[in-house]
Formats: C-alpha cells, structure tokens, sequence
C-alpha cells in the first residue's frame, strides 16, 4: 500500500530526532564528589568583602558627586568625561554583586581568631556570626536592601543622571548602617537611639 501524507511527515520527524539525538552536546558532567550540590568554592570572609569590595565601592559612589566650599570658591564634584561614568559605574556593579557574595552559603564573617577593632563598641566577629547565623533571612533581607539601593545607583549612572546618583548615595547610605546597627555595633548608644527614633516614627499618628 503507498504510505499517505502522514506517514511520510511521521517518517520524516523520526529521522530528525534521531539526527538531533546524534548532534546533541553531551549532558553536564555532575559536581566532583564531595562539593556538595554548589559549584561555589567560598574563600573571602564577610569582613574581607566588606574591606575589599563594599566599603570601596561605596565611598567611590558618595565622593563621586560633592560641593566642597573653600577660599578659592564653590567645587562641583560630579562625573562628566566618559571615563568618569565609566569609573563610577564600575563601582556601583562591583557593589551591586557584592551582595549576592556577602549571602553566600558557607560564608565566614572573619577568619578564626580575628578580634574587633573596636571592642566594647563592635561586636567580636564570633557574636555576629551568631546572630547571622540565628537570623539567616534577616541578613539576606539586609544584602537585598543594599543591592536594591546600588540598582538606584547603577540606573542613575546609566541615565548620567548626577542628582539621581546623588540620592542613590544617601539610600545606600542607608542600606549600610540599618544592617551596621543590627549586626555591628546593635548596642551601642547610636543604635539605641535610632531605635527610638524609629519607635517613635511608628507611633506617630497619621493626620
């Protein structure tokens, strides 16, 4: 019997899977036994992040636009060559990323045996990983608001808009010390009276 149109289609589509099958890239290799389901290999502490990446990053992103008063006059800082938008976009990315970084699973806030700087003012590196560590969410919820502040940034810089980057600087600003003030330094007399601050902004009635 001759085969009818849909025999020849039929036929036809078999024949490209199995050419398909045959051309196809062989499947991912899985992970080497014993990394876990992450292909991650964590190195750099919190606190190295924070040296290296985060606090760099952000102090380019503020001093990048500035109106310094002297004798000699009024000095608007503020990026205008195409390699100052370069530079300071090269900074908001490199924040922007350091976030997911400072959340990553396995993440150390210091290496063993680091002590504050400030102690009696700073937690110690082993107390704040406690607490990281018993508020997990909360941390990433902190790292989220600092990236969302850094995307107010990275947008601004891409529209060159200098005001706009102006006030990303202040909501970052923001990110940074509202995460400080739990994980920090959540003792000090500056976190209690933004606390009370913030209580008090709470309660306020809405007119």
């Amino acid at each position: 019997m001759r085969p009818g149109p849909f025999h020849l289609l039929a036929g036809a589509g078999a024949s490209l899977l199995i050419a398909a099958a045959c051309s196809a890239p062989p499947a991912a290799a899985p992970p080497p036994a014993g990394t876990g389901s992450t292909p991650f290999m964590v190195t750099a502490t919190i606190k190295d992040l924070m040296d290296s990446e985060v606090d760099p990053s952000a102090d380019y992103l503020w001093e990048s636009v500035a109106t310094t008063v002297t004798r000699a006059g009024i000095d608007e800082r503020q990026p205008r060559t195409d390699e100052d938008w370069k530079m300071v976009r090269r900074s908001a990315i490199t924040l922007v990323e350091a976030t997911n970084l400072l959340v990553m699973e396995g993440r150390h806030v210091a290496k063993p045996g680091e002590k504050s700087e400030n102690p009696g003012i700073e937690l110690g590196p082993e107390e704040i990983q406690k607490i990281i560590e018993s508020e997990s969410a909360s941390f990433v919820k902190f790292a989220h608001a600092l990236h969302d502040a850094g995307m107010q940034a990275l947008t601004a810089i891409d529209a060159r808009n200098v005001e706009g980057l102006l006030n990303a600087g202040e909501v970052i600003d923001t990110a940074c010390e509202n995460c400080h003030l739990k994980y920090w330094y959540p003792d000090s007399e500056q976190a209690n009276e933004a606390k009370k601050a913030a209580a008090s902004v709470r309660k306020k009635p809405v007119s």
